[in-house]
């Protein structure tokens, strides 16, 4: 046998087979079975082993170009596409964007090894992570909802840094809101939340982190709307009945970091790729992006039923997911609520509503609404009171300068001006008057 010949592992294992086969060890039968083939094919490698001995098991294209190869025009259109269209793109990523938007019929890992040979595209090996104990997924839609805020520069240079609200199924992996916002406050994810509950219904339980949103994270909760040591957030699930659940760790909650990872990869270029740039173009684009994405990503549950609740007549969202308190009535049927005192106005005998206890309740538009045994009362503006500067962390400074005073409605307001949140200080005139 000539020792200068070079044979591939397969080849080997061949030879080997081939010398028994010589030797009378084995038979053809179990030659093919052994390596894999048919009985034929096996007759075929005897006959060239017979007439060549080794080298006739070598394959006879050693050296030569592939005939699955991709061919050099492709190739380079391919290459020309990514550099101008998706040169920071990941092979996956630009692989679906060449396939449904240039119909370029090309295998992902081929995408890939072209990108790697360009310098497009520099592999990584895997990091060795952590071990966290696994957690099988729940059973039924709506189970489960994973919900965080991330901060990202959504729309790169082309628009202001903003917070995007994810919603995500535990069961499914599916994305069931997303809401650009301008920061994580108790109102967006209100109204993230009546969007959801809209178009899906009551989740059982919702699973968060331990932010000030869904969490009272001192000791000893005092002031406004924590009396039973819950958030307002909080308040507002407990009255729909829906639990929530705070993790103690990001791992916890692997399935929404996880998918905020993904987001802030996919759809960033996404966005790039349509040339939005503000809020609300992005909010009109993300029921198309959440499709797309849940036809490929989702999977089903282990369960078909929905564990989604409708919502109840009684149940007033209007009323619900806003900032309430508690006020009990002086002696003139009035109150004081954030600086302003509220004067009643009611038809009754004065002494009937005195010491009265009350609920304030105010929504994302700074509209007031003061109940009394769940019926509204009507109320004018007494006084304002000055009032210091209050203390505004710095990720919530852009959105407390820069948002708009609301439109008009169908109620005769009056405005005052601004609170320093942006939202308008408005008295109901009595009798329809401007």
């Amino acid at each position: 046998m000539d020792k200068t010949l070079t044979m591939s592992t397969k080849e080997l294992s061949r030879l080997e087979v081939m010398q028994r086969l010589k030797d009378k060890r084995l038979i053809q039968k179990e030659a093919a079975k052994l390596l894999g083939l048919s009985i034929r094919q096996i007759k075929r490698l005897w006959q060239k082993y017979q007439k060549q001995d080794a080298k006739g098991l070598i394959s006879k294209r050693r050296g030569k170009p592939s005939n699955n190869r991709i061919d050099a025009g492709v190739s380079q259109k391919v290459l020309d596409l990514i550099k101008k269209k998706y040169a920071d793109f990941g092979p996956t990523l630009a692989h679906e964007k060449l396939l449904e938007i240039h119909k370029v019929q090309l295998s992902r890992e081929s995408v890939r090894k072209l990108m790697i040979a360009e310098g497009l595209w520099k592999p990584r090996r895997a990091k060795k992570c952590a071990v966290h104990q696994m957690r099988e997924r729940r059973a039924c839609l709506g189970e489960l909802v994973q919900i965080d805020g991330s901060d990202h520069a959504w729309f790169e240079a082309r628009g202001e840094r903003c917070t995007l609200l994810v919603f995500i199924d535990d069961a499914t992996g599916k994305l069931l809101e997303l809401l650009f916002v301008h920061a994580e406050t108790f109102f967006a994810y209100c109204e993230a939340s009546r969007q959801y509950f809209e178009r899906y219904g009551k989740p059982v339980a919702f699973y968060s982190d331990k932010h000030g949103v869904f969490r009272v994270n001192i000791q000893q909760p005092l002031g406004e709307g924590r009396g039973m040591g819950m958030t307002q957030f909080g308040r507002a699930m407990h009255e729909l009945d829906i639990q929530i659940i705070c993790a103690n760790s990001p791992q916890a909650k692997g399935r929404v970091e996880r998918a905020n990872q993904t987001l802030q990869d996919r759809l960033v270029k996404e966005l790039r790729l349509r040339n939005l740039s503000t809020i609300e173009a992005g909010n009109q684009y993300l029921p198309e992006f959440r499709e797309d994405f849940n036809r490929r990503f989702a999977v089903p549950p282990r369960s078909t039923h929905d564990a989604h609740r409708p919502l109840l007549k009684t149940e007033n969202l209007d009323l619900i997911l806003t900032r309430q308190d508690t006020r009990l009535l002086s002696k003139n049927l009035t109150i004081q609520f954030n600086k302003i005192i509220y004067q009643i106005q009611s038809d009754r005998p004065g002494y009937a509503l005195r010491n009265a206890q009350v609920t304030i309740c105010e929504n994302a538009q700074g509209v007031v609404t003061i109940l009394y045994k769940n019926k509204s009362l009507p109320y004018s503006i007494f006084k304002k009171l000055p009032h210091q500067a209050e203390a505004v962390d710095s990720k919530n400074l852009n959105h407390v300068l820069l948002v708009p005073l609301p439109p008009p409605s169908d109620h005769p307001w009056r405005s005052y001006g601004k609170h320093l949140n942006g939202n308008p200080i408005q008295e109901i005139l009595p009798n329809g008057t401007h």
